[in-house]
C-alpha cells in the first residue's frame, strides 16, 4: 500500500481515532471499515505522473530538429513551462500533484480511523512526513553539487512546508476550509500589492532578467509581480543566505521562491475540499458535474483577475490568480475522471496508467535520474545506433520512449509484487 503524499490508499491517512472499546472483539466491531480505493483519484494521479515521465521524450529537441513541423512545436510548448504569464500542460503537473494531496487526505483520515490510530500518533506521523518531504526536495536539488543546495522551491518541499497546516484544516468544516483558502489568497495578494516597486535604476540583469522587454517584466500595477523584484524574492535573499552555500544567493533563475508554499497550500486546500465532497458519497454523475461547474467558476475568476490587471496568472511565483486558474482546471479534470472512472466504472481500463501513480514518489525521484544509465545500457546491449532506427533527428524521441518503457516495466513489477515506496 502506497504511503506517498498524494496517495488515496485507504490504509494511509491522518485522523483521530474513536475511543478504545472494552475488548478486541468490540474494537473490530466498532471501528468503521476502511474506504475503498477511488478509481478517479488513482487515475488522475497516474496521468499526472505519466506526463512527468514523458519529459524523457524531449519534444523540444525534436521540434528543433524539425522546425517546420507544427505538431512538434505544439508538443514542445506543452512539455515546457511558459516564461511567465499563462499556462501549458506541463505547468499543470505541479498544481495537480499538490491538489491531489488534498483530495486524498479525507480518505486517508477515514482509513486511519478504521485502524484506531490516536490523534497524537497521526500528528507525529504528519510531522515526520512533512519533514521528509522537505528534506527529499532539498536532496533532489543537491544531486551533483559539491555541497547541500538549500533551496525549497521543489514540489516536494513546497508540499512538505504546508502539509501540517493542511493536516490541521482536515479536522475542520468545509466552510472553515473555504475561509482559510480565501484568507491565504487575499493576504498573499495584498503582500505583493503593497510591496514597493524597485527603484528606476534597479538592475534586472543582475537577477536573471536579461532584457527590458522580457515577459517577466509587467507594466503598471502588475509590476508588483515582476520576476525577482517582489517580496518572495526579497525573502529568499535573506532566508537562503542563512544556510551554507557555494556562493551567496542573489536570485532564482526561474523566479521560483520558498514562500510560494503559502499559495500552494491554498491549492492543496481546494483539493481537500474536493476530497471531502467526494467522500460525502454523492452520486458520481452529480459529483462530476459539480466539480466541472465549480472548476469553470474558479478558472474564470483566475483568468478574469489576470485580464483585469489585478493579479497576473503566473505559475512560477504561484500568484493567487494562478491558484484559482489552475485549481479550476484541477477541479474540472477531477470531475471528468469521476465521470469516467467512478460513474461509468471504466477505471480498470486505465490500469497501465494507474500503476504509475501508485508509486508516484518512486517515479518523481528517479525520473531523469536514471535516463543516461538506462539509455547507455540499452545501447551497450542493443547497439550504439539503436535509437537512430527512424533517423538521427528522431533519436531523442526513440531514446525517451525506450526509457519510459523501462520505467513502466519497473513500476509494473512493483505493482505486481505490491512494492510501494513509503514516506
Amino acid at each position: 500500500m502506497s504511503i506517498d503524499p498524494t496517495s488515496a490508499d485507504p490504509n494511509d491517512g491522518l485522523t483521530e481515532s474513536p475511543a478504545l472499546p472494552e475488548s478486541p472483539e468490540a474494537a473490530v466491531a466498532e471501528r468503521p471499515a476502511p474506504p475503498p480505493r477511488v478509481g478517479s483519484i488513482d487515475t488522475y494521479r497516474g496521468v499526472v505522473m505519466f506526463l512527468l515521465m514523458a519529459e524523457s521524450l524531449e519534444f523540444r529537441k525534436i521540434s528543433e530538429n524539425f522546425p517546420d513541423v507544427s505538431l512538434w512545436k505544439f508538443l514542445a510548448f506543452h512539455q515546457t513551462h511558459v516564461d511567465w504569464i499563462g499556462c501549458s500542460l506541463h505547468d499543470m503537473i505541479q498544481p495537480s500533484f499538490s491538489f491531489l494531496v488534498g483530495v486524498s487526505l479525507p480518505f486517508s483520515m477515514a482509513a486511519r480511523r478504521s485502524k484506531g490510530q490516536s490523534t497524537t500518533s497521526m500528528t507525529l506521523h504528519a510531522l515526520w512526513r512533512a519533514f521528509l518531504l522537505v528534506a527529499l526536495g532539498v536532496f533532489l536539488r543537491s544531486v551533483g553539487r559539491k555541497q547541500t543546495n538549500f533551496t525549497f522551491e521543489d514540489t516536494l518541499s513546497q508540499i512538505g512546508l504546508g502539509y501540517m497546516a493542511l493536516f490541521a484544516l482536515a479536522f475542520y468544516s468545509r466552510k472553515i476550509q473555504w475561509i482559510a483558502c480565501a484568507a491565504i489568497l487575499v493576504g498573499y495578494w495584498a503582500l505583493f500589492a503593497v510591496w514597493p516597486l524597485p527603484a528606476p535604476d534597479f538592475k534586472y540583469a543582475d537577477v536573471g532578467v536579461s532584457s527590458p522587454d522580457a515577459p517577466q517584466l509587467l507594466p503598471g500595477f502588475q509590476a508588483h509581480w515582476n520576476m525577482n523584484s517582489n517580496p518572495a524574492w526579497a525573502f529568499d535573499v535573506l532566508f537562503l543566505n542563512l544556510f551554507p552555500r557555494e556562493k551567496p544567493f542573489t536570485h532564482n533563475g526561474g523566479g521560483y521562491s520558498t514562500i510560494s508554499f503559502i499559495p500552494t497550500l491554498a491549492t492543496m486546500i481546494l483539493g481537500l475540499i474536493a476530497g471531502g465532497m467526494m467522500k460525502d458519497g454523492k452520486n458520481p454523475w452529480k459529483s462530476g458535474l459539480q466539480f466541472v461547474l465549480l472548476g469553470a467558476a474558479l478558472f474564470a475568476a483566475g483568468y478574469g483577475l489576470g485580464e483585469a490587471g489585478i493579479c497576473p496568472v503566473v505559475k512560477k511565483i504561484w500568484t493567487p490568480s494562478w491558484v484559482l486558474y489552475s485549481g479550476g482546471l484541477c477541479f474540472a479534470a477531477l470531475g471528468a475522471f469521476v465521470w469516467i472512472c467512478d460513474a461509468a466504472r471504466l477505471s480498470p481500463l486505465f490500469w497501465p496508467i494507474r500503476i504509475i501513480g501508485a508509486n508516484c514518489i518512486f517515479v518523481y525521484v528517479v525520473i531523469h535520474w536514471w535516463d543516461r544509465f538506462i539509455q547507455s545500457n540499452l545501447k551497450t546491449h542493443l547497439g550504439q545506433d539503436i535509437f537512430k532506427s527512424f533517423g538521427p533527428g528522431y533519436e531523442p524521441l526513440v531514446a525517451g520512449a525506450a526509457t519510459m518503457l523501462v520505467y513502466w516495466l519497473i513500476v509494473a513489477w512493483m505493482d505486481k509484487n505490491r512494492v510501494r515506496i513509503r514516506i
